[in-house]
This record gives C-alpha cells, structure tokens and sequence, in this order.
C-alpha cells in the first residue's frame, strides 16, 4: 500500500507542473477564449474606446461644420412691428417736377401716411464673407489639430484597455492554475485519507493521522473555494473590459510563459518617446494654444462681406413694395476698453501652461519605461528563484516519499513535505503572475498595443 501511495504523490507532482495542464474551468459548452481574442474584442466592444472612438468621429463633424462657413450664407426673415408712431412721407409742391401745361407736381405739399398699427415686412440676402474667410480658415486648422489630439486620446485608451485586458486575464490563469495545484492536492488528501482511515480500523495508525489528515483537507477544498470565486470574479471583470454580458462562460487559454527581454532600455526610451500618445499630444495641445492665439490676433481685421439683400414692407403704403441692392459692408470693432488685449494675454499664458506640460511629459515617460524595465527584471528573476525552489521541494517529496515507502520517516514528515511543495507551486504561479504583469506595464510605459 506504501508503494501505491508513493506513486499516487509521484504522479501529484508531475500534473499540475507539466506543460498545457491547467484546467479548463469552464462548462463544457464554453467556447475557448485567448489572450489576444480577449484584446481584439476589448478593441471592438470596450465602451471607453468606443467613446474615445465617437470623440474622434465628433471632431471630424466640427471640421465639417467649420468649412461650410466659407461658402455664402442665406437669410430670410419676417419682421412684424407695431408703429408707435405714423409714418409720413412729404413731398414739397414741385418736388417730383414741373410739366408745361400741368404744372409742379404735386402742385402743394402733400403728405403720404401710414397709420399706427401692425406692419409687416419681409427680407432676405446673401452674404460671402471676404476678409473672415482668414479667420475662418485658422479656426479650421485648429479644429484639424483638435481632431489629431482626440486621435491620441483614442490610442492613450487602447492602450489603457489593452493593459487591464493583459492584467485582468493574467490574474484570471494565475488563479486558475492556483486551483488546478489545489484540486490536485484535493484528490490527494481524499486519497490518503481513505487509506489512514483503512490503517487506523487495522490499528496500523494513530486516529490523531486521520483527524490531520482530514483537516487538511478541509483546508483545501475551503481555499478551492475561494479560488473559484476569485477566478468567477476575475472572468466578469474580463468580460466586462471585453464589452459582453458578464456572464458570459469561457475558458482560457494558456499562455506562454516568460521570455528574454526584446529591446534594450535605451530603444525601449526611444520607442516609447515616439508611440506614447501623451507626447504626442502635449506636442498637439501647444500647436492648438498657437492658433488659439492667432485667431485672436485676427479680430483686430475689419469684417469685409459681399452682400446682396432684398427688402419688402409689405403692409406700408408709403414705402415702396420691393427694394433690393447688392455691394459690401465693412464692419470694425474700433474700440473695445482693452478687451481682446486681455484675452490676447490670456492665450499667451495658455501657450507657456502647454509648453511647461510637455517639458514634464519626456521625463516621465523615461521614468516609467525605467522603472517598468527594472521591475521586469526583478521579476523575471525572482521567477527563476521560485521555480528553483519549487524543483527543489519537489525533489525533497520525493525522497520524503521513497523514506515513508520503507518505513524511515512518519506520515507527519511526508505530508509536511507536501506541504512544502504545495507552497513552493503557490509562491511560482505569483511570481509568474508578477512577471506578466511586470511586463504588460512595460509594454503599456514602451507604448505597445
């Protein structure tokens, strides 16, 4: 029986250390879902992208909007008035001439008069702008520079979305890998049980072996439980970040486990420098702040329009019925106490503000790709401890095992043994864990999707 028990410890090792042996804990019907299917759905689905998505669409909208104010515009309009007071014209005796043989007309002065009372009139004219179409035309650049700006806040949330799908899915196989040890272990304790039980009845063990044994193994199926509430909790949060119903079912995929740095830290400052969309768009928000200022520099130009109106008060019996001219207006704002002198100062101090922030903006960026990079290097070697520590448990078991098969040590000594392992396995999966989220921080401070 010692002999079948060490096998059974034996074959405890190899499964839940060997490669693609996570469990699947999905129900059968769940279809398989991977790391990157995970990122390619957050893409698709995530609300927060889609938003910042929506914010580049609007941009393109008010680039729209802003170039139809070049063309002429059109007004119509009905006025309906009351005249307070009557409206007379009155002509002086011969004021539209003199005919020989009639004489001056009118031949005395006559008054033509509209009464008090509702009037109506009727207009309408087109207007092309002249002089604004320079302001028009910088409001337009600006608006393209607003637009590149909503372009990287849409790449700053993808990558943002890419980082928490990487974590989220991380924690979500670290805890299901948890399981699968605790489960092992599970099946172990339930096992050896039975046979302490069978040899406490044969009175070849001590009644206190079975009652640790069994503590033990309520121990464990108490932190299964918790672990798979945790990994419940984890694959909501994961389907949430996807954008699907949170309970939707799935089962992941393993994923490879740690590999050699790709890039040195130099071309790992240098790349993130240029992809990371903040210096990108601390760049964009001082060329906006500029053409803030230009535009304000552009209302000291007098407004020159071509116009072409049309007037037609209907009601009047003294003016005529239709009354239309074509020409220009220059309009100019000549004194206005200071006011576009301030705001001319405002602008200026809004252009050093987005300077100042994008000085600050490369060295916090080299300071996240160092500090991510040296946090990835502590984690890949405390990795390598922890899976030298866990062969080295593992090989203890064994010995432990081989002993208690020819009766040199007790069952107290090999479970503790067990234990050891047990940890040794937990103490691997968080250093493993530790080193995917090491490096999805860094590839989130490099600037990668």
């Amino acid at each position: 029986m010692r002999r079948w028990l060490a096998g059974l410890v034996a074959l405890l090792l190899v499964l839940p250390f060997a490669p693609g042996a996570w469990s699947q804990t999905g129900g059968a019907s769940a279809e398989p879902l991977s790391l990157d299917a995970a990122i390619a759905g957050a893409m698709r689905n995530n609300r927060e992208v889609r938003n910042a998505s929506l914010e580049v669409d609007k941009s393109e909208n008010r680039i729209a909007a802003g170039r139809t104010e070049r063309y002429p515009y059109f007004k119509v309009g009905i006025e309906q008035s009351y005249l307070l007071a009557p409206l007379d014209l009155t002509f002086e005796r011969g004021a539209l001439g003199n005919i020989p043989g009639t004489g001056p007309i009118p031949d005395k002065e006559t008054t033509i008069r509209t009464p008090t009372g509702w009037a109506t009139a009727i207009s309408a004219g087109i207007v092309q702008p002249v002089a604004g179409l320079y302001r028009i035309g910088l409001g337009i650049e600006r608006l393209e520079v607003g637009r590149e700006i909503a372009r990287e806040l849409l790449r700053g949330q993808r990558l943002t979305v890419v980082n928490d799908v990487k974590r989220s899915y991380y924690g979500a196989l670290q805890t299901e890998a948890s399981l699968q040890a605790v489960e092992e272990s599970i099946g172990f304790h339930r096992e050896l049980l039975r046979v302490v039980e069978d040899n406490v009845r044969q009175q070849a063990a001590l009644p206190g072996d079975a009652l640790d044994v069994r503590a033990r193994l309520t121990r464990a199926e108490y932190t299964a439980l918790t672990l798979r509430n945790s990994l419940a909790s984890r694959k909501e949060e994961l389907n949430q970040l996807i954008g699907r119903d949170v309970n939707t079912d799935f089962q992941l995929v393993p994923v490879a486990e740690a590999s050699p740095l790709e890039m040195d830290l130099a071309a790992a400052r240098a790349r993130a420098l240029r992809q990371r969309p903040e210096m990108t768009g601390g760049q964009l928000r001082v060329k906006e702040a500029e053409y803030a200022l230009r535009m304000k520099k552009a209302e000291y130009i007098p407004d020159f329009n071509l116009v072409l109106k049309y007037f037609s008060p209907i009601t009047s019996d003294v003016l005529p019925r239709h009354i239309a001219y074509t020409g220009f207006e220059i309009s100019w704002d000549v004194f206005d106490w200071g006011r576009k002198k301030e705001q001319m100062a405002e602008q200026k101090k809004t252009i050093e503000q987005a300077t100042n922030r994008l000085a600050d903006i490369e060295p916090q960026i080299i300071r996240e790709v160092n500090g991510g990079h040296r946090k990835l290097q502590e984690a890949r070697t405390l990795l390598d401890v922890a899976r030298l520590t866990l062969e080295a448990e593992r090989e203890k078991l064994r010995v432990a095992m081989n002993r208690y098969a020819q009766q040199l040590v007790l069952l107290k000594d090999t479970l503790q043994s067990q234990a050891a392992v047990a940890d040794a396995n937990q103490q691997y999966q968080q250093a493993l864990l530790s080193f995917w989220m090491a490096r999805a921080d860094f590839e989130r401070a490099v600037g990668e999707e």
